[in-house]
C-alpha cells in the first residue's frame, strides 16, 4: 500500500514539464533567434526552472513525506519540528547550488578548465554538505522516533532527492569538448 501512495504521489514530480528542454526544443524549431535573444529566452529558462524547484516541488516533497511517513499526532509533533529545522537548512544550502546553476548556464559554452573545476568543486562540496545534513537529521529523527521511523524518512527522503536531482541534471546541458 505505501508503494502504490509513494508512487503516485511521485507521478506529478517526474512528469513535470522542464522549461528548459521546452525552450531548448521551441528553439530549434525557430532556428532564427538572434543570439542576445537567445541568451535571454535561457536566462529566463533558468530562471523558471529555478522558481520550480523552490515552490513545486519543496510542498510536493512535504506533501510526499506527510503522507507516506504515516505518523501519530504525537509523532507528528516530534517529527515536523525536526523535518523544518532540515528544510531551512537544506533551503539554504540549495540557494548556494542554485547560484553554481546560474554560474554554469551562464559560462558552459566558454568554460576554461579553472572555471569548470571550480564548478565541479563547488558541486562537490554541496552534494557532500547535503549528506552531512541527511545523517545530521536521521539521527535526530532515530532519536526522537526510533530506528523504523528514521528509516522510513531516509528512504522517502533519498527516493525524493534522487528524483529532484534527476530533474536538475537532465536540464542542464553537457560541457562541449575543447572549451
Amino acid at each position: 500500500m505505501n508503494r502504490v501512495c509513494l508512487f503516485a504521489l511521485l507521478i506529478p514530480l517526474t512528469f513535470t514539464a522542464r522549461p528548459s528542454c521546452a525552450q531548448t526544443q521551441s528553439q530549434g524549431a525557430s532556428g532564427s533567434a538572434a543570439a542576445s535573444s537567445e541568451g535571454d529566452a535561457h536566462e529566463k529558462n533558468v530562471q523558471a526552472y529555478i522558481d520550480l524547484l523552490r515552490s513545486d516541488v519543496r510542498r510536493q516533497k512535504a506533501e510526499i513525506m506527510g503522507a507516506v511517513m504515516l505518523l501519530s499526532a504525537e509523532d507528528a509533533k516530534r517529527f515536523w519540528p525536526i523535518y523544518a529545522e532540515y528544510d531551512a537548512e537544506l533551503k539554504k544550502l540549495n540557494d548556494q547550488r542554485i547560484e553554481n546553476i546560474k554560474e554554469y548556464a551562464r559560462l558552459y559554452t566558454e568554460l576554461t578548465d579553472a572555471k569548470a573545476d571550480e564548478l565541479i568543486v563547488r558541486a562537490l562540496t554541496y552534494q557532500k554538505e547535503r549528506a552531512e545534513l541527511f545523517a545530521k537529521t536521521y539521527e535526530r529523527v532515530k532519536q526522537e522516533l526510533g530506528g523504523v521511523t528514521a528509516a522510513r524518512f531516509a528512504q522517502i527522503e533519498h527516493q525524493l532527492l534522487l528524483i529532484i536531482d534527476l530533474q536538475i541534471t537532465s536540464a542542464l546541458p553537457i560541457v562541449a569538448p575543447g572549451n
